[in-house]
């Protein structure tokens, strides 16, 4: 069976978003855990990552420098960037409406107000991980908790389901696709280990 590439997708540090929608605001990451960073570039490294792209929002930025400090810049992909709130971007998070009573299919076509729904996030994310697949190897991919989830999206072939899961601030995500038998998920959620 051919290699096929692994996408590492890691959400960023902590954002500091004062309890408000951060979406597309480019708020700053509280990238002051150093031991969780270390652990993680460790965990990383012997992963043998050979590629890191993020997405340019400072605060994807600010962990990749965190985690490779010896680099200089990463390859920015604009696709990459948080779902669009809209007019829900700086709201605080007690003010926002509550959609619970959404199911999970109506929660993936809701669009916010001049905003975009979470099927207009897959749409946007699925190229650009396609692009970043085209060869063997294992990739990182430092982005947002619903960039991750489009990714998830992907490997299910359904987007209700991936709106399901919790996505933790530094966590791991695998996604792997294997040329001519498609997207697999590799793993969620996880530590640097």
């Amino acid at each position: 069976m051919q290699l096929g590439t692994r996408l590492l997708m890691i959400r960023h540090a902590p954002a500091l978003h004062g309890g408000a929608m951060a979406g597309r605001r480019d708020v700053a990451a509280d990238v002051s855990q150093t031991g969780q960073i270390a652990a993680l570039r460790a965990g990383l490294d012997a992963r043998g990552v050979t590629q890191v792209v993020v997405s340019p929002a400072l605060r994807c930025v600010q962990t990749a420098r965190a985690l490779w400090p010896e680099r200089g810049d990463f390859p920015q992909d604009a696709r990459l960037w948080e779902q669009d709130f809209g007019a829900w971007e700086g709201v605080p998070f007690a003010e926002l409406p509550d959609l619970g009573a959404l199911s999970s299919e109506q929660l993936a076509q809701h669009r916010p107000p001049e905003g975009e729904s979470f099927s207009d996030l897959c749409a946007r994310v699925t190229p650009a991980l396609h692009a970043l697949a085209t060869g063997a190897g294992c990739v990182a991919v430092i982005a947002h908790a619903g960039v991750i989830r489009a990714g998830l999206a992907l490997a299910l072939e359904a987007q209700a389901p991936a709106l399901r899961f919790e996505v933790a601030p530094l966590s791991v995500t695998e996604i792997v696709n294997i040329p001519g038998h498609g997207w697999s998920v590799a793993g969620v959620n996880r530590g640097a280990g």
